[in-house]
C-alpha cells in the first residue's frame, strides 16, 4: 500500500459586499461606474490545494469552504474535518501560516488525535510559498471584480462559479504552485522528467517533505485530474439572511 502523503496548502480569505476594484473596458469618454451600498458584511473562504508526492494517478485537488463572518479556531477544525473526508483518511501533511487559530491549544489538541495529520508552518512573510494565494488572486480578477452585490449570497455564487471554473481546468492549480501560466507540459510524459517540485516552492517543499516523510529523495508531482471538495448549499444559502 502506498503510504506517501498529500503537501496540502491551506489559507483562508475574506470576501464583502464591497466590490474588489478592478481596471475593464468602456466606451471612449464615459468612466465606469459601480454603485453600491457601502455594506461592510463579510464572508470567508477557506481553500485548501493539495498535490499528491509521488502517485501519478493522484494529482491536484482543490477542497473549498465558504461561511459567513470569519474563521477561528472552531471553524477551522470543521475544514479539517472536511478535508478528512475529502482524502478519506489518507496521509496529510499540512502546511499554512502562523495565524494565531492555525497553532492555538484546541487546535494542537484537536491535531494531536488525528494520525492521518501532520502541521508544518510556512515562513513568516512568505506568501509567495502558498499557491492557495493565487487561487484567491484569479478568483478577484475575474468573478469577484467589480462585482456590487446586493447580498452575500450574490458573492457566494459568483465564488462558486470561479471554483467550477478552476475545476474545469486541471492545469490551473499546477501554474498556481509554479507561479506561472506555462506548467504542467502538455504530457504526464513530460512531466514525470520534473523530479523535483518547480520554482519557488521547489527547495523548502523537497526538504520538508523527506524531513517528515522519509520515503524518497525527491518528488515528482504527475499530472491528474482535478478533484473539488464543493460547500455546502446550505452555508451559502444562509448567507440571505445576512
Amino acid at each position: 500500500m502506498n503510504t506517501r502523503a498529500w503537501i496540502v496548502f491551506l489559507d483562508e480569505s475574506g470576501v464583502s459586499l464591497l466590490p474588489q476594484i478592478r481596471r475593464t473596458y468602456s466606451p471612449r469618454g464615459r468612466t465606469p461606474l459601480l454603485r453600491h451600498r457601502l455594506n461592510w458584511k463579510r464572508a470567508s473562504m477557506a481553500g485548501a490545494l493539495g498535490y499528491h508526492s509521488t502517485d501519478p494517478d493522484r494529482g491536484a485537488r482543490l477542497c473549498f469552504r465558504l461561511k459567513p463572518g470569519s474563521y477561528d479556531t472552531a471553524g477551522l477544525i470543521e475544514v479539517l474535518e472536511q478535508m478528512k473526508t475529502f482524502y478519506r483518511g489518507e496521509r496529510v501533511i499540512l502546511l499554512w501560516d502562523g495565524l494565531s487559530a492555525h497553532w492555538s491549544r484546541a487546535m494542537q489538541a484537536w491535531v494531536a488525535e488525528q494520525d492521518w495529520l501532520t502541521l508544518e508552518r510556512l515562513p513568516a512573510y512568505a506568501p509567495a510559498l502558498n499557491p492557495v494565494e493565487l487561487l484567491w488572486s484569479s478568483l478577484k480578477k475575474r468573478e469577484l471584480a467589480n462585482l456590487a452585490g446586493g447580498h452575500l449570497a450574490d458573492v457566494a455564487d459568483a465564488t462558486e462559479k470561479g471554483i467550477h471554473r478552476i475545476n474545469a481546468n486541471p492545469r490551473l492549480p499546477w501554474s498556481f504552485l509554479a507561479r506561472r501560466p506555462d506548467y504542467p507540459p502538455a504530457t504526464p510524459t513530460e512531466l514525470t522528467k520534473r523530479s523535483v517540485v518547480v520554482t519557488r516552492v521547489r527547495d523548502f517543499l523537497v526538504v520538508l517533505a523527506c524531513r517528515i516523510a522519509a520515503q524518497a529523495p525527491e518528488l515528482a508531482l504527475l499530472e491528474a485530474t482535478l478533484s473539488v471538495g464543493r460547500p455546502a448549499r446550505a452555508e451559502i444559502d444562509l448567507t440571505k439572511n445576512l
